[in-house]
């Protein structure tokens, strides 16, 4: 789906995967508190292939933001661990999330 659901409302549900060395180093903790200082919603979760699996709902713009600093180079950003790979969000309808949960 190339276009976000509910976006004359402005809510959107994106899931990204990421890649790398992500595990185990406070990265999920670390894109909790990223995400809760954007007002979003979700959750992230270790995979069993050793990626990390974030679902943030609220504004797409927020979403987007979110989406750039797990993309962004660490250099001074504090971010735990080393990406490789961040996948484009998966764009579909919000499920109502509350809070932002480390899974």
């Amino acid at each position: 789906m190339d276009e976000a659901p509910d976006e004359d409302r402005g809510m959107v549900r994106g899931t990204v995967f990421v890649r790398g060395r992500v595990q185990g180093v406070g990265f999920r903790w670390w894109t909790r508190a990223r995400a809760l200082e954007l007002g979003l919603t979700g959750w992230a979760r270790n995979t069993g292939d050793g990626r990390v699996e974030v679902v943030a709902e609220g504004p797409r713009a927020s979403v987007e933001a979110l989406h750039g600093l797990l993309r962004e180079d660490p250099s001074g950003s504090g971010r735990p661990g080393h990406v490789t790979a961040v996948s484009s969000p998966l764009w579909s309808d919000p499920k109502g999330e509350s809070g932002f949960r480390e899974r």
